[in-house]
């Protein structure tokens, strides 16, 4: 699913939202997702799933045309887990 995708369907169940107040929602909520990593604070939604960062080390990789060495600095990713809820959901409807 894309933003905008997103963004229709919030629009199409909550008839009372102009499309670009839909997409100010989304934007608003995924902003204040983005910020609280910043910010190196977790992010939980109830239902949904966890937000937090996940920290890897420097490593040496590979480049994968020419298959010299390369040194791949430290750095933080985003994480997502799935909370029990989901988890439950997506497993009784999968095929």
């Amino acid at each position: 699913m894309t933003r905008s995708v997103l963004v229709d369907r919030l629009h199409s169940r909550v008839p009372t939202l102009t499309h670009d107040d839909a997409k100010s929602v989304v934007d608003v909520i995924l902003e204040a997702i983005t910020r609280s990593l910043v910010a190196d604070s977790r992010v939980e939604i109830r239902g949904f799933g966890s937000f937090s960062l996940s920290y890897r080390q420097p490593r040496v990789g590979r480049n994968p045309k020419s298959g010299e060495k390369v040194q791949v600095s430290e750095k933080y990713v985003p994480y997502f887990k799935a909370g029990k809820e989901m988890r439950e959901s997506v497993n009784a409807t999968a095929i």
